[in-house]
């Protein structure tokens, strides 16, 4: 069990992914909750961090970063930049994929997500709007792309993920014998208030936890990891 402050664990290990790749959602700015939705989408494959990330820098470079720039560049330039990015295990269904997603939300939503959230009546609901916008977006993906919006969108409040739930209990967090993700929920964020942190800013330390479990994984064992 290590013994340290919520805040102290995000400092060490990081926060938000969001925030790594230079994306701003602190002002839910639509742009910017765009561009966390096409990397969440490329995060939510089976496949590493690094390459997810590597593959969003491309998309950056060609400045993909919105709906019609994504359908504007047609389905052989989407699988040059995957491609480039390394993401080629995945290259022509990711493509498909994201014309796909795209076209829905254009369509329904006219391209604007914080449209899409408007619309919704509850965090149920808005888990629902998000997957009805292509096959490619499953739980996983919506999860990683809500959990980063929680405190900016009134809405998006996520399960805990087994990652993070795994990561809070191999932390000492929450004891092993808790196991009703909404009392973890509730238990992390009383952690984190009592460190006298924003509660709009608890996502930093459920994206930390996510960060740690990937470390354990890596590692291969459940045994605790240096921080």
């Amino acid at each position: 069990m290590v013994d340290m402050q919520p805040s102290v664990l995000v400092q060490k290990i990081g926060g938000r992914y969001s925030r790594e790749l230079g994306i701003d959602l602190s002002h839910g700015k639509s742009h910017e909750i765009y561009k966390w939705f096409l990397a969440s989408l490329l995060f939510g494959a089976r496949i590493s961090e690094t390459i997810a990330e590597k593959a969003y820098r491309e998309f950056e470079r060609a400045a993909l970063l919105s709906p019609q720039k994504i359908l504007d560049a047609g389905w052989d330039k989407l699988v040059g930049v995957l491609d480039r990015g390394a993401y080629v295990r995945y290259d022509f269904k990711t493509a498909t994929k994201l014309l796909d997603i795209n076209q829905s939300l254009m369509q329904q939503y006219k391209g604007d997500l914080n449209a899409l959230h408007a619309n919704a009546g509850d965090a149920r609901d808005l888990e629902q709007r998000l997957k009805h916008l292509g096959k490619g977006i499953g739980d996983i993906t919506a999860n990683i792309f809500l959990r980063e919006l929680r405190g900016i969108w009134r809405k998006a409040n996520p399960a805990l993920s087994e990652r993070a739930i795994e990561a809070a209990k191999a932390l000492g967090f929450v004891p092993a014998r808790m196991h009703d993700p909404s009392h973890i929920l509730q238990a992390l964020e009383d952690a984190w208030r009592a460190d006298r942190m924003r509660a709009r800013d608890f996502s930093e330390f459920e994206a930390a936890l996510v960060r740690y479990d990937a470390r354990l994984r890596k590692k291969g064992n459940q045994a605790e990891i240096a921080l």
